[in-house]
């Protein structure tokens, strides 16, 4: 066993305290309150500092790393007095150092990004999983399922914020995972086992192949993994449709002709392999959409098909600029939007008519599988969709001509086009009357 793998074992041990948290009730902080004192403080050398000592920890003789993960658990635990549920802490404080523990037994084996953020995750998940499943009969309880749902978003979450943080982080991805999954949790989460075993399976081969691929990189494969998640399980595989149909021709579009596109200098860095930022970029509209539909009724009192309309103009924003850009950018004598005098290849608002014809291709592409899939919007509301996407594309190409580099990067740009979209959709069908 190395010594990483031994280290992340005694952390793991340490994390093993939030099990305690239903007896112990408000107190439930004063075990990590404790162990954090104690690495501060107190132990500066012997077996215990050599065990938990990371190699930045020997030159000033404490405990930083170990210090760091038990005040931000009890920071955590804390939380447990105004109502954090104690199944959901020690579900997040036995994810991360579960996760760390299983990371650490695939990096000795292979230093790869694949394997072992697969490892992180994997091993996050099941420890999460059975901490929730361990605490819930001594707390207020939570669903089987719903715990697998939550255990596999706090597990992506947490690969993902250690895929772009340093490992001296982790006391802030602890507090971020922990956090989120509360907000989570409140919207009342209604599913099945097998439907959360069918949306795991479908997110993992979805983010395998998006690696292997080659049109996302680590970070940006496990937020796509992140979204798809979430969108079948809290809006439905129909959605998710709508949603991996981006994802897939999106992704492969970045490929069309990329040499070509890399002479000119407007081709994706890193092989038009997409990071986080831009599938963030890309989706965030859609994820809140998706959120605030899991939320209708109660507490927002507004109709669900409105944030359908949301996502689906969302999405179809993002599919239609994606292509206008990798498609429109291969041809020549682009223009700028707002004056249509001739620009350089890569000039942010230039436009071809090439692109503009492959991004209301791309609109359609996301309106015709909404018209199939959710028959209730009719084909008014498919159109509507389309349309949505190509005001939201336009948009895109407006902010690029007047503010981006300026005021905004190009995931502003892009989450505010998404955004226009999504406006522009549902603002279309409240007057038409579709809700």
């Amino acid at each position: 066993m190395t010594g990483r793998v031994r280290r992340a074992g005694a952390f793991a041990l340490v994390g093993s305290l939030s099990l305690a948290a239903p007896l112990l009730g408000p107190a439930a902080f004063v075990p990590f309150a404790a162990v954090g004192l104690l690495a501060a403080l107190v132990i500066d050398e012997g077996r215990a500092f050599d065990l938990f000592a990371r190699p930045g920890d020997y030159e000033e003789r404490t405990l930083y790393g170990l210090a760091g993960f038990s005040l931000a658990a009890t920071a955590l635990a804390l939380l447990v007095i105004v109502g954090f549920p104690p199944e959901l802490f020690a579900g997040t404080v036995c994810l991360l150092a579960g996760g760390n523990l299983a990371q650490q037994a695939v990096t000795a084996r292979t230093t790869d990004d694949l394997p072992t953020t697969a490892g992180f995750a994997t091993g996050g998940f099941l420890a999460g999983l059975g901490a929730q499943l361990v605490v819930t009969p001594f707390s207020l309880g939570v669903a089987p399922a719903a715990a697998a749902f939550l255990a596999a978003c706090g597990a992506l979450i947490a690969a993902l914020l250690r895929a772009v943080l340093y490992q001296r982080d982790d006391p802030l991805v602890l507090l971020s995972v922990g956090l989120v999954l509360w907000v989570v949790s409140d919207l009342g989460i209604v599913t099945t086992g097998l439907e959360v075993v069918g949306a795991i399976a479908v997110t993992a081969l979805l983010g395998y192949v998006s690696y292997a691929l080659g049109t996302a990189s680590i970070p940006g494969m496990v937020t796509g993994m992140l979204l798809a998640l979430v969108t079948i399980v809290l809006g439905g595989y129909g959605w998710f449709v709508l949603l991996i149909a981006f994802f897939a021709i999106g992704g492969l579009s970045s490929k069309f002709r990329y040499d070509r596109k890399l002479a000119r200098g407007v081709a994706e860095d890193n092989e038009g392999a997409r990071g986080s930022g831009n599938v963030l970029g890309n989706s965030a509209v859609a994820l809140v959409a998706v959120l605030g539909y899991a939320a209708t009724p109660d507490p927002l009192d507004v109709p669900p098909e409105l944030f359908f309309f949301a996502f689906a103009g969302a999405i179809a924003t993002a599919m239609a600029d994606t292509l206008s850009s990798e498609i429109g950018g291969v041809y020549d004598d682009p223009r700028l939007i707002t004056t249509g005098e001739p620009v350089p290849p890569g000039t942010d608002g230039a436009v071809t008519w090439q692109g503009e014809l492959a991004g209301f291709a791309g609109a359609v592409a996301v309106a015709i599988p909404a018209l199939f899939l959710f028959e209730a919007i009719g084909s008014l509301g498919a159109v509507l969709i389309a349309v949505g996407g190509v005001a939201g594309m336009t948009a895109d190409s407006l902010f690029g001509a007047t503010v981006e580099n300026r005021w905004l990067d190009n995931q502003g740009v892009n989450f505010l086009a998404t955004l226009v979209g999504a406006l522009v959709a549902v603002g279309l069908a409240a007057l038409a009357g579709l809700f």
